[in-house]
């Protein structure tokens, strides 16, 4: 019988431990996944290195990018490969009922309220489980195909949310694993994209995959950027209203720049997280006819159309993952903490 194998969390900052156990039983909602792939995020970062509380207790697997194969649960799922959604709702309360399941109040997160997928499988709800069709891995191990459950799905979701149309101009700030899905993303629905980044080499491989324009805001002053932007969406034929900005560095100086960009009926989207407050006049939302906007993951039910996306060719994410062996797990967290990636990293386990 295959043994368990999981990677888990036993303190803060310190080295992720192997711990081998049986593999164990399962009800009747449940399905056990033999994991092909786990993505390492920067929600991972933050449990592990920042402090961000957990909800189940250490020691814990993380892990909440997850792809594989259904070895054991339902006759109609088994052998099947699949992607495990990152939020995963009951499905009946209030909030699911009303398609806000990404919500639920009764939510379960892999890596977070149970043990995740730096392991070699994961016992999950299978209510939500997203298939991949074959065809699709023709181009794609299973294992890449992971970070379609947050570092794609989330952006999708909220580029839905933003009611963006034909012809709109995108601005995406932060294109790095996140940020530049979401910028592939809303060219794919039909936006002029304007990218805007700190980092050269962050812009450049935006623009080689099909962005609009860039602008790099180092060392710009919020108006001199907002010149700059009226400039290009003049350049670009796109309109000087209505405005679709996506925050997804997760910074202070991109959140405040983001709102500094607001224009008459425009749509802010707040993707990236960060801990720090800001000092914004709430009333420019009045003033301008401005929405402002959250949003959290991505729900299930949105899960097919970002595996379409991909099938079809749409969407190319070749270039924006790597894969490692998992038993590296701890050299690729301290390297991602350093910065040392300019591509999602994917953990793969090493089935024997």
């Amino acid at each position: 019988m295959e043994k368990l194998k999981q990677w888990q969390m036993t303190a803060l900052k310190e080295d992720f431990s192997l711990v081998e156990s049986e593999m164990p039983t399962i009800n009747e909602n449940e399905a056990i996944v033999k994991i092909a792939g786990c993505g390492v995020c920067h929600t991972d970062l933050s449990f592990w290195h920042d402090g961000v509380r957990t909800k189940k207790e250490m020691p814990l697997t993380l892990g909440h990018e997850i792809s594989g194969v259904v070895t054991d649960g339902p006759t109609h799922l088994k052998g099947k490969n699949v992607i495990i959604p990152a939020v995963l709702p009951c499905g009946n309360c209030e909030l699911c009922n009303k398609g806000r399941s990404n919500m639920c109040q009764n939510q379960l997160m892999p890596g977070n309220d149970f043990h995740g997928g730096f392991a070699t499988h994961i016992v999950v709800p299978h209510q939500y489980l997203c298939l991949v069709p074959d065809s699709i891995l023709a181009k794609y191990s299973l294992a890449e195909l992971s970070v379609i459950a947050d570092a794609i799905s989330t952006p999708y979701q909220v580029i839905k949310k933003s009611e963006l149309d034909t012809g709109d101009l995108a601005i995406v700030i932060g294109v790095g694993g996140v940020g530049v899905y979401g910028a592939l993303i809303a060219k794919i629905m039909g936006a002029k994209v304007l990218a805007i980044d700190i980092n050269d080499e962050k812009l450049a491989n935006a623009k080689k995959h099909g962005v609009d324009a860039t602008l790099n805001s180092k060392g710009l002053s919020h108006k001199e950027i907002k010149v700059k932007v009226r400039e290009i969406a003049k350049e670009l034929g796109a309109s000087k209203f209505g405005w679709k900005i996506f925050e997804i560095s997760g910074t202070t100086p991109g959140q405040e720049l983001a709102f500094s960009l607001l224009t008459f009926t425009s749509t802010l989207s707040i993707v990236g997280f960060t801990m720090d407050k800001l000092n914004v006049r709430l009333s420019n939302l009045m003033a301008f006819d401005a929405k402002l906007i959250g949003t959290w993951g991505c729900k299930p039910e949105l899960y097919p159309e970002v595996v379409d996306l991909i099938a079809s060719g749409k969407l190319d994410i070749k270039d924006f993952v790597q894969t490692f062996p998992m038993s590296q797990i701890n050299k690729v967290f301290q390297n991602t903490l350093e910065h040392k990636y300019d591509k999602r990293s994917v953990l793969v386990p090493e089935h024997k």
